[in-house]
């Protein structure tokens, strides 16, 4: 492997890991000793990650709204880079046990992605719309999951898309100077390294009117709102908000945001979480959290 791309890709395992994950209808967390924490429906045990240990990442899969498509699964990168998985794995999206040198995950519906220290791109689960034909992928840094479609940020600062493309959400081959990618239920958004947003598919509750932020850090997309993180810690949303999922005017002090279903989950300096949004399940329940691990550097230098 060249050098160069070594030490960058070496520089991402060390980057930006998700430490908080919002799906359907559950919250996850890694606290700072490296074990996970979950709430919410746990009707496929996508919960049960009690026993982990040495986790350095966790994401959480299932974006679609749909009352009938509620299930879910919950992943656990480890820090010697294999990969542990819980929940609903009717497509096999939890077969994750054989993955080795992976540094960062994603979790769709149905299937899962694991980004490799080379920087390829491994998929399982379901590919009715190609979202798992990734293996000619090379170079990739980042990887996001949607409902049906899967994106990968490049080194350069391109993107890559496959699967569903009904509403335009994989139409980013003309992306550049991206940082962050996020995938939602039909949407997909990207981070430019000066801080703005762009935003590609179904725009239908103005989840992707997102051309005039600015000063953003960090990104999120739920299933049809998008939620962003600014650099002094405020937090802005645009989309659907039937369950307030949006209302995250008053937050402050964030330093890492994930967006679920009809839910949004931030991390604040001092290791608390807050939430707003559909609590039925309990996925909300998060307000005695702590000791949630921080972040990492949110920018490839």
């Amino acid at each position: 492997m060249d050098t160069f791309y070594q030490k960058k890709v070496l520089k991402v395992k060390n980057w930006f890991k998700d430490t908080i994950a919002a799906g359907h209808r559950h919250t996850a967390g890694l606290k700072s000793d490296g074990t996970a924490m979950a709430v919410g429906d746990n009707k496929y045990g996508q919960c049960d990650v009690n026993d982990w240990c040495d986790i350095v990442a966790v994401t959480a899969g299932n974006v679609h709204l749909a009352t009938n498509t509620g299930n879910a699964h919950t992943i656990g990168l480890l820090s010697d880079g294999s990969v542990k998985a819980v929940g609903w794995n009717n497509n096999g999206q939890c077969d994750v046990n054989e993955w080795r040198d992976i540094v960062a995950v994603a979790a769709g519906w149905r299937f899962t992605i694991g980004l490799k220290t080379d920087g390829t791109v491994v998929a399982v689960g379901r590919d009715h719309e190609s979202q798992c034909n990734v293996r000619g992928w090379n170079d990739i840094v980042s990887v996001a999951a949607g409902d049906w479609h899967t994106i990968g940020l490049k080194l350069d600062g391109t993107v890559m898309a496959v699967g569903n493309n009904r509403y335009g959400q994989c139409d980013v081959n003309d992306w550049c100077d991206i940082v962050m990618v996020k995938a939602g239920y039909l949407h997909t958004i990207g981070l430019k390294s000066d801080g703005k947003v762009t935003a590609m598919g179904l725009n239908k509750q103005g989840q992707c009117d997102v051309s005039g932020w600015h000063g953003i850090v960090s990104i999120a997309a739920g299933s049809k709102h998008t939620i962003g993180l600014k650099s002094d810690g405020t937090v802005v949303a645009v989309g659907w908000n039937k369950y307030g999922q949006c209302n995250v005017n008053d937050w402050c002090d964030i330093v890492s945001i994930a967006a679920g279903c009809t839910h949004s989950v931030g991390l604040k300096s001092d290791g608390t979480v807050v939430a707003v949004g559909d609590n039925e399940y309990g996925q909300c329940n998060i307000s005695h959290w702590g000791g949630i691990q921080l972040p990492q550097n949110r920018f490839l230098n």
